[in-house]
């Protein structure tokens, strides 16, 4: 089970390296992925450059639907940041593995990280190459008045009773779901991870190796089932209108207004989700698993940070220290996630509720990472296609899940070349 220490104290520095001294004046650029909690980025690089003069950060923030898009141009230019933002994938191992990220094993951000954490940022060659933002899982938030509402009394276990939950909502007049269609990368972490855990990992005990080796096969009836429900729950118009339009912000404030009864998210975001407007915010477990079949929950590491080896390594080690010790609780306390430290320095606000929704699933004997963590880089930008593709008509969820083997099974070739 992940151990969530939670303490205001100081943290030694015993056994690390001693923070290089920097003299000179020096800017360091961060490119970062923060669609939820920008100021505080910007919070944090002042607060830091206060403690140290010498050192200036210029924050960039990340656009578009992904990490990796980000990343992608930066690398063909070899004009990487010295911060930058990745996701504990086979990518970002391997820019590691290459020379592009530097390794973080020395630092007190890597003895600090949860040890449960420290196999996602663990390249093939054994280099530490990056420090997680938080503990990411997915979950369902529910506005309870409406749950109460429409008479609803019990939480959904699996999709059919879920189903029958979202047909009971819209019977009473409510919006039961918010679909991201505007931002597939929400869709991508709930709706598709969920589908893939329940479908695909619960019966391939060993599915990141048949990924890696390219011997999974997902053009099947369990392949296209992922893309099926995340169709037919906007078929039966289940989802709010204009959805396709939806972008991150706009699918957050729907919920929190009161409008939508539900909001398939992440844990990143519940300092936003779990203070609804006027109501009482729950959340449960994502039930897409079929009847009398456990659930397998999607847990594993938040996007997080990396420094690049570029000459000035040292100052941005200093900033990757800052932001993952003193300075961590600035953005915390604004997105309320689980913190990924052992001991975090300051003072921490957390919600019960996702703290011990983080404990109960940890203790399942399957779980599985979010989608981020597992898919080729290529193919997570084609899995956001996918997705709209799928819900504007445009593309089958066979021909989808066809696809989306076509492209696992390609970069699994190169990869093993």
């Amino acid at each position: 089970m992940l151990g969530i220490a939670l303490l205001a104290a100081g943290c030694s520095r015993t056994n690390q390296d001693p923070a290089p001294s920097i003299q000179a004046p020096i800017t360091i650029t961060a490119l970062i992925w923060a669609p939820d909690w920008p100021e505080q980025m910007l919070q944090t690089a002042a607060a830091f450059t206060a403690a140290h003069p010498s050192i200036h950060v210029n924050v960039q923030f990340m656009i578009g639907n992904s990490v990796e898009e980000n990343i992608k141009p930066k690398v063909a230019s070899n004009t990487l940041p010295d911060i930058v933002s990745v996701n504990p994938n086979a990518y970002a191992a391997e820019l590691a593995d290459q020379g592009f990220l530097a390794d973080l094993g020395t630092t007190f951000a890597w003895a600090n990280m949860l040890d449960s954490l420290k196999p996602d940022w663990t390249s093939n060659k054994g280099k530490h190459f990056g420090i997680s933002g938080g503990v990411a899982a997915t979950l369902v938030y529910y506005n309870e008045s409406m749950f109460r509402k429409a008479g609803i009394t019990a939480l959904p276990a699996d999709f059919e009773a879920f189903l029958a939950v979202c047909a009971q909502l819209k019977q009473a007049g409510l919006t039961p779901i918010i679909w991201n269609g505007g931002f597939p990368n929400v869709l991508g972490n709930g709706p598709f991870s969920s589908g893939f855990a329940n479908n695909i990992v619960a019966t391939h005990p060993d599915w990141k190796k048949e990924i890696a080796n390219g011997s999974l096969d997902l053009a099947t009836t369990e392949g296209a089932d992922i893309f099926g429900k995340i169709k037919l729950i906007a078929e039966r118009g289940y989802v709010q209108k204009n959805f396709m339009n939806t972008n991150y912000d706009e699918g957050i404030k729907l919920f929190t207004e009161g409008k939508v009864a539900m909001a398939f998210h992440g844990t990143w975001a519940s300092g936003l989700l779990m203070d609804g407007d006027g109501f009482n915010t729950g959340v449960f477990l994502p039930p897409w698993n079929a009847h009398g079949k456990m659930a397998v929950p999607v847990i594993g590491s938040e996007t997080g940070f990396a420094v690049s080896d570029t000459p000035n390594k040292a100052a941005a080690l200093q900033f990757l220290e800052f932001m993952t010790g003193e300075g961590y609780p600035m953005q915390q306390n604004k997105r309320q996630n689980i913190a990924p430290m052992k001991v975090v320095q300051g003072t921490m606000v957390s919600n019960p509720k996702i703290a011990a929704y983080i404990d109960a699933i940890s203790a399942y004997p399957v779980t599985a990472s979010p989608y981020y963590a597992f898919l080729p880089a290529s193919t997570i930008t084609l899995t956001h296609t996918l997705l709209q593709d799928v819900l504007f008509g445009k593309e089958t969820p066979q021909g989808a899940a066809q696809r989306l083997d076509d492209s696992v099974k390609n970069e699994a070739r190169i990869d093993n070349k």
